[in-house]
């Protein structure tokens, strides 16, 4: 169904990105009034060349008007941008936490019994020489299914709501603001990505955790949904919430001053100019730095996470005396660390080479006002 110009305008962005603008025009009347000066198209631009064209016919044999298109495939904030992001956020978050499950299963056992697994080398022992190579992959589907689910949600919702909120700020504050517009709007995402999350982290980590359990989603949701219900599902929202919600604004609003300061202060080129596999590297980079805060202010709970969810009727102020203030702030934090470091930057990476993929700009670096209109 085609969209409408009004509605298209009304959902550009105007205030945290700078999207290349399309020639205005041509003047019709001189072209109708001496159509046969019209010059014929040039034989060195072909279909192939990396600047396209839109022909358009003045009358005379195949002399053409040549207008350059716009370089982006897909209007910024256009619904087909959301569409874009979204996909971008559950490949992004989708393929990461699944590749880094073995990393995950070592940690979750850490928290939950850590005089079993007393470090990340003796946690892959135990491991192998129990559930042998096979499983180190225990509970991938949930992670698959959930966290695909979670990024979905996650980046789609941030675009939205960035531009929702800069737009109910005004252009002067949501430039002046514009750290408060990047924590509300991750914020506000990462509440609706964490309710499509919560029922697949409550049956991975009981997988996980619990030996002997299920043997993956098939078996162990039906298993789960017996012993505690369709709520139990959903037991472990609030600390989710605590955790992934601080996590969630650390990972966006660091980034994202991440990203501009390596434009600014490291690298000598202004973004606009360097190559795309340049600024994927920054992205990267800035990612796994953002990474790093991010696991240090959600580690504590994702310690409740995990403990919630491993012991049945379990209550925040039970994981508290049982692993200690000190033991939610510090237990498995260093694995946690180099794990989300590595997971926070390869997404980053997957969800603007997606976004460069399809015609979009990388995140964050650009103007956050549009230059004057030439006059």
């Amino acid at each position: 169904m085609a969209i409408s110009d009004e509605f298209s305008q009304s959902l550009i962005p105007s205030f945290l990105y700078s999207s290349t603008k399309p020639l205005s025009g041509y003047d019709k009347s001189s072209m109708n009034a001496n159509h046969h000066n019209v010059m014929p198209r040039s034989p060195s631009v072909s279909p192939s060349s990396s600047t396209k064209y839109l022909a358009c016919d003045a009358g005379v044999n195949s002399g053409r008007i040549l207008i350059p298109a716009p370089k982006e495939k897909i209007q910024m904030y256009s619904p087909a941008f959301y569409g874009a992001c979204t996909m971008g956020g559950i490949l992004s978050c989708g393929l990461t936490h699944t590749a880094v499950t073995p990393l995950d299963l070592v940690k979750c056992n850490m928290q939950i019994d850590p005089v079993k697994y007393k470090s990340i080398s003796s946690g892959f022992g135990v491991l192998l020489r129990e559930q042998g190579v096979k499983g180190l992959s225990k509970g991938w589907v949930p992670t698959l299914l959930g966290y695909s689910a979670q990024g979905a949600c996650k980046f789609g919702f941030y675009e939205f709501f960035k531009k929702y909120y800069s737009d109910l700020a005004g252009p002067e504050y949501a430039s002046k603001y514009k750290t408060l517009i990047y924590l509300a709007g991750s914020a506000s995402a990462e509440v609706i990505a964490d309710v499509a999350l919560c029922p697949m982290e409550a049956v991975k980590v009981r997988v996980q955790t619990q030996p002997g359990f299920a043997r993956g989603l098939s078996d162990g949701l039906p298993k789960f949904l017996q012993a505690e219900g369709f709520g139990g599902l959903f037991k472990g929202i609030v600390p989710l919430w605590g955790r992934q919600i601080p996590y969630t604004m650390m990972k966006f609003a660091s980034f994202e001053t991440i990203v501009e300061l390596l434009y600014k202060h490291a690298i000598p080129t202004p973004k606009d100019k360097c190559s795309k596999p340049l600024q994927l590297g920054v992205s990267f980079a800035g990612g796994y730095i953002a990474g790093v805060f991010c696991a240090i202010v959600s580690h504590p709970a994702d310690n409740l996470v995990s403990f919630l969810n491993n012991a049945k009727g379990a209550t925040v102020g039970d994981a508290v005396k049982k692993m200690g203030l000190w033991g939610l702030f510090t237990r498995g934090l260093p694995l946690r660390i180099v794990m989300i470091g590595t997971l926070t930057g390869a997404q980053w990476g997957i969800y603007d080479a997606f976004k460069v993929f399809v015609g979009l700009p990388t995140t964050g670096g650009g103007a956050l006002t549009p230059p004057p209109a030439e006059k």
